[in-house]
């Protein structure tokens, strides 16, 4: 599925080593705009967070564009995995596991 990243909206990464996640969103998404905010409070595994933009992209438009928010995890061999969309009402601790868990496979 060869993502490419064009259209970096924001970027920002907490200090030590860090796990690079992708979060497909939109402006106006409220939901994205929940899980962006419970991604940066996550404190005890370090984030780089990469936002991108599916309206600045066709292809990310059309395979996302009923599915966001969408996560991402890269994995230390430079794959791309998907993380299991989170519910609304999941909390910062049950995110940071999901991502731990595709980032680790543990």
């Amino acid at each position: 599925m060869g993502l490419n990243p064009i259209a970096i909206e924001h970027k920002y990464s907490k200090t030590g080593g860090s796990v690079r996640v992708i979060l497909y969103s939109k402006p106006g998404c409220h939901l994205c705009e929940g899980l962006q905010e419970k991604l940066g409070q996550i404190q005890t595994l370090a984030i780089e967070l990469e936002i991108r933009d599916i309206a600045s992209n066709s292809e990310w438009f059309n395979a996302y564009q009923y599915e966001i928010p969408v996560l991402f995890v890269e994995l230390p061999n430079g794959a791309i995995a998907p993380v299991p969309r989170p519910s609304p009402r999941a909390t910062v601790p049950q995110i940071e596991q999901a991502l731990r868990k595709v980032a680790t496979g543990l």
